[in-house]
Parts: structure tokens; C-alpha cells; sequence
């Protein structure tokens, strides 16, 4: 019974990916209410693949019970109405910041990234976005959260990005990186102490963005 309820499962989601390459609306919104995550997950990207994909239905993926589909309402909403870069529609920013705040850790560290792929961003925001980069227990989320500084470029979050710079290796090279935007005595120090860091990758970002 489980094999059978697994193949059913792995066709319909198949059916909402085929549905997002062969124009098929009608199905990819029907597939959207399934019961399983990854079936929901999958046809919110079809629906957004065929442009018919509402700010309703984005809203309400934000808000999903299973952390598969808010992780997708992320990723999809860094190019919902636009392209990355643009300017995101407000109500849907607000529902992308909360979930900075996600009981899911994956949740997180997605929606850190989804909130600096399309600037700008709300000053809570960017408080949040600092938190997180300096305090959270997962490395992937601050690592992710000063990415999104980095790509921001708000005056607002360079003290968390160079506080970042001390972190683990895999979020000081994030850190050396996000700095490029800013200028200043502080971020010229910082970028020449990283050049004698132990990771080699970590002194490489530093030597790439020194004089």
C-alpha cells in the first residue's frame, strides 16, 4: 500500500511539472491544493513557469503547514511579477521577511537569500537580516543572511557583514565577499586581515577585492 501511495504521489507531481512545460493551467492549479508537499511545491513552480501563478497563491504558499512549499514560495517570489533586481510587491516582502522568523531552519536561510535577491528592503528587515548573520546557531542561515547584506548594500547591515568576517570559514568567505559594495577604513581593514586568514578561499575573496 505504501508503494502504491508513493508512485500515485510521484505522478502527480510529475503531472504538475509536465503541466508547467506543456501550458497546462488548469491542472497545475488543481495540483496546487494536493495533500502531498512536494505535489503543492512543484505546481507552484508551474503555475509561475506559465506566468498565472497569483499574488493570492503566493501569499498562501508563504503560509503552507509543510516547510517543502514555503521554501518554494521563496524561491519563486525572487522573480513572481519581475525578475531579480526588480522591485518586489510590498505585501509580498512582508510575507518573504516573516519568514525570517520560520520555525524551519531550511526556511530561514532560503528566505534570507529570496530577501536579498530584490532590493530594497524595509530597515526591520535589514535588522533582522543583521540578527541572523551574527546570532543565529545555524552557520547556513548566517552565512545566507550576509550574503543577502552583501547584496543589499545597505549602510544599515555593514556592521554585521564585518563582524561575519570572524565567523567559521564558510561564512567568513561569504563575508570578505559581501563587502564589496561598501568602502571605508573599517572595510579596507577587514578585507587585509582576511588576506592573511588560514582558509585559502577565504584569503582569496580578499586578495580579489584588494587594490
Amino acid at each position: 500500500m505504501a508503494g502504491r501511495q508513493l508512485n500515485e504521489t510521484v505522478a502527480r507531481q510529475r503531472r504538475a511539472a509536465l503541466a508547467g512545460y506543456g501550458g497546462d493551467i488548469t491542472t497545475a492549479r488543481e495540483l496546487l491544493s494536493d495533500v502531498d508537499a512536494n505535489v503543492r511545491a512543484t505546481a507552484l513552480g508551474a503555475l509561475h513557469r506559465l506566468g498565472a501563478l497569483t499574488k493570492k497563491e503566493l501569499l498562501i504558499a508563504t503560509r503552507d503547514p509543510n516547510p517543502i512549499v514555503r521554501r518554494r514560495a521563496c524561491t519563486e517570489s525572487t522573480s513572481w511579477n519581475g525578475s531579480i533586481g526588480d522591485p518586489i510587491d510590498d505585501e509580498i516582502a512582508s510575507a518573504i521577511a516573516l519568514l525570517l522568523d520560520d520555525e524551519d531552519i531550511s526556511v530561514v536561510e532560503v528566505a534570507a537569500w529570496a530577501c536579498g535577491e530584490r532590493p530594497p528592503v524595509s530597515n526591520t528587515t535589514i535588522a533582522r537580516l543583521s540578527e541572523i548573520a551574527t546570532t543565529h546557531d545555524d552557520a547556513l542561515c548566517r552565512e545566507s543572511a550576509v550574503a543577502a547584506l552583501g547584496a543589499l548594500g545597505d549602510p544599515s547591515g555593514l556592521p554585521a557583514i564585518l563582524s561575519a568576517t570572524t565567523d567559521k570559514a564558510t561564512v567568513r568567505r561569504r563575508a570578505v565577499i559581501a563587502l564589496a559594495p561598501f568602502e571605508g577604513p573599517e572595510v579596507d581593514a577587514a578585507i587585509e586581515q582576511a588576506t592573511t586568514d588560514r582558509d585559502w578561499q577565504v584569503r582569496q575573496a580578499a586578495e580579489d577585492l584588494s587594490p
